[in-house]
């Protein structure tokens, strides 16, 4: 067993590996492969938590299509950026499969949290697909590849919101003060799939096969819903009881609006697609839970938005948030706190959320354009320095 704590108040139960800091790509070592090795440990191009850039690059095009008054313009606009996201998502896959780091970075207990990333990831383009890409692929093939990305992406996110658990409670202990916002991402997935699921639903065979469908979005959305307000407990315990997180696990304190605005966002989505499919009385209160259940979670969500942008603030300010793959988690939560809020304005009527929905999807586009300027310079740099490097002997 391990003497020492990682970054995260892990202690693995097997000597196989050294965690890693958040965000950060450090190769796993294991004991068996690594015994009598001269060399140096080699560090991957990439972790899972880099799949955040396609779902911060999907929200923004995929909530381009939830504003109130979306114009035609905004559309197009939207759509190039739904291709670079799709093409973004084919880059990372081949490049991070190429590099056989997976039992690696399942062996860390920072790393395998952000095995959600990739599930959510296929979804967020998958959606685009159906909403965005029909005038770029046509609409069939929009459909087939909405329909192939959110079945490929929903058993992922399955799979891992039953390993991740599983390898923490078996393989790992955590302190006190362990628990921090990518503690999310294994369960997020569900509420993805509830919401892009629900999409799918009117496209699906009338009768039983879309009963189905609509059912089991609502059994991902429960199962979503559970675990994210348990880990939001912890995480909340852990910042009130302990030290305040700090470097490059602040940004992912802003997971926790993503769940929420998540969770408005499905309420309203399946709410939309029920009527004709679950009965008249059911449909009735699928709208009251989208209203009454979307804006109490929408409040809670505004809290949460207040807490992680003045914990990021006064990381600026002390100069203590390098760039990161974390630093993707500020974009994908605002979008679907974007989505959550047009929403509510689809259902209310309101003028004010409408024009909070603007005014957030505009901070949105401010903050990725920033992000994505930070990630192409990280990965030119990075490029320039592999160029450069010699092979050892």
């Amino acid at each position: 067993m391990s003497s020492q704590p990682s970054s995260t108040g892990a202690v693995p139960l097997e000597d196989a590996a050294q965690p890693a800091p958040p965000g950060g790509g450090r190769v796993v070592r294991h004991a068996a492969a690594t015994a009598g090795a001269t060399t140096a440990p080699v560090r991957p191009l990439l972790v899972p938590g880099w799949f955040a850039a396609v779902m911060g690059t999907g929200i923004v095009a995929n909530a381009a299509v939830t504003l109130p008054g979306s114009s035609p313009w905004l559309h197009a606009a939207a759509r190039v950026v739904w291709v670079a996201a799709a093409l973004l998502l084919v880059t990372l896959t081949v490049g991070y499969l190429r590099q056989r780091a997976l039992r690696q970075h399942t062996a860390d207990p920072m790393q395998m949290q952000f095995f959600g990333a990739p599930a959510m990831a296929l979804m967020t383009v998958g959606a685009g697909a159906l909403q965005l890409g029909r005038p770029v692929i046509g609409a069939r093939a929009a459909l087939d590849v909405d329909w192939g990305l959110w079945s490929l992406g929903t058993a992922l996110g399955i799979v891992t919101a039953c390993t991740v658990p599983y390898v923490m409670v078996t393989r790992h202990r955590f302190g006190p003060d362990a628990a921090f916002g990518g503690w999310l991402m294994p369960v997020v997935p569900a509420l993805v799939s509830a919401t892009t699921g629900a999409l799918l639903v009117p496209h699906a065979p009338a009768g039983q096969a879309r009963l189905a469908l609509l059912s089991g979005c609502y059994a991902l959305f429960g199962l979503g819903v559970v675990t994210v307000l348990l880990v939001l407990a912890m995480l909340y315990s852990r910042m009130v009881h302990h030290e305040a997180p700090t470097g490059a696990v602040v940004p992912t304190v802003w997971i926790g609006l993503g769940a929420l605005g998540q969770m408005v966002t499905a309420l309203g989505v399946l709410a939309g697609v029920a009527p004709g499919v679950l009965p008249t009385s059911s449909a009735r209160g699928a709208a009251a839970v989208a209203l009454l259940g979307g804006l109490g979670v929408w409040g809670f969500a505004a809290l949460w938005l207040t807490l992680a942008a003045a914990l990021t603030v006064r990381e600026f300010r002390a100069g203590r948030l390098p760039f990161a793959p974390t630093w993707w988690s500020f974009i994908f939560p605002l979008g679907a706190f974007v989505t959550g809020t047009s929403a509510l304005a689809a259902r209310t009527g309101s003028q004010m959320f409408s024009g909070l929905a603007v005014a957030l999807y505009m901070l949105l586009i401010g903050a990725w354009s920033a992000v994505s300027a930070r990630s192409l310079a990280h990965a030119a740099a990075h490029t320039g320095r592999a160029a450069h490097r010699r092979p050892r002997d």
